[in-house]
């Protein structure tokens, strides 16, 4: 199978008027100085140097995090890959696993990501080597046809996920109880069929999302809906907000919505989709409160986030 290179980043976008309501601005402003000062004072007093191991958590992977490390192009990891041939698979399309080159770590935590339709692994390929240096197992892939519907993405996100830890080469070094799932369109709308039908999945990120179903109250699993302001394929009207707005109030979940973006800007390099998503696997699959303090308080609008919503603090 053709093995496909990320895209290079798209240019910046143009501004314009942000929507309020969904912040309160100095005041959690403040609130975050004040929280992160307090973790500081906190590493002083224990004597725990910054991007130490917790060890309370046995999950963390890689340094502590900073703004510029989760907007980075590439994490602290070394990433190498391996193409699945959907010869040799059964109920999805094959892809490519992006891994960590090194075992010294242990573990890690997986994802796996479906494209849209008609669309093949190449539209989201840019997400495997990104996300997999920051410290995941990474598995881009292509599904049955072209033209499958959400539910079947669903069914083919699970079917990889299940032969990721199961029969692929790289099946050590994944932590099969952390695992999340991601998919741009349909097969973003697959990723909360796949989240409904396995509860026990740690993350779910629909990038620009489309389903027909636009209800989803029996999701138990942390949700990050990605919805684009010019979307005219899968309008956020239609689309990821109410998907956002019909998960459950005690659900952990945030709703991000691109400024200046349509309904194929999960297809190109985008730093603010990798930021969130970065930060929203990291903080679920790894339970890593490090990546908390990008989440929370709310991100505020900007030249690339035309609103955002959630519930803080987390509870997972």
């Amino acid at each position: 199978m053709q093995q496909h290179l990320p895209s290079g980043t798209i240019p910046p976008r143009p501004s314009r008027p942000s929507r309020s309501g969904t912040f309160t601005g100095r005041s959690r402003t403040l609130t975050g100085l004040v929280t992160a000062a307090a973790a500081t004072a906190g590493l002083l007093l224990t004597g725990l140097a910054p991007g130490a191991q917790a060890a309370d958590n046995p999950y963390e992977r890689g340094p502590a995090p900073t703004n510029a490390s989760i907007e980075a192009s590439r994490g602290s990891y070394a990433v190498s890959q391996t193409s699945v041939s959907s010869l040799v698979v059964s109920g999805f399309g094959g892809g490519t696993i992006y891994y960590p080159t090194s075992t010294a770590d242990g573990t890690f935590g997986a994802v796996v990501i479906s494209p849209g339709f008609t669309a093949y692994e190449s539209s989201i390929a840019w997400l495997g080597p990104r996300l997999a240096s920051q410290g995941f197992v990474v598995f881009t892939i292509d599904t049955n046809t072209t033209l499958d519907q959400p539910d079947s993405r669903g069914r083919q996100l699970l079917a990889a996920l299940d032969y990721l830890t199961q029969r692929s080469s790289v099946r050590t070094r994944v932590d099969a109880t952390r695992l999340g799932v991601m998919g741009h369109s349909m097969g973003g709308g697959g990723s909360l069929e796949a989240a409904k039908s396995r509860p026990s999945l740690k993350a779910a990120i629909p990038l620009t999302g489309w389903n027909t179903d636009k209800t989803w109250p029996e999701l138990r699993t942390p949700t990050l809906v990605v919805g684009a302001d010019g979307d005219t394929v899968a309008p956020v009207a239609t689309h990821s907000e109410p998907f956002y707005e019909s998960l459950p109030g005690s659900l952990d979940k945030a709703y991000l919505e691109l400024r200046g973006a349509s309904h194929f800007t999960p297809n190109t390099s985008d730093t603010t989709i990798a930021k969130y998503s970065i930060s929203w696997l990291k903080r679920f699959i790894d339970n890593d409160s490090r990546y908390e303090q990008f989440l929370c308080p709310l991100p505020r609008p900007s030249l690339t986030i035309a609103e955002y919503r959630g519930n803080c603090p987390h509870t997972a």
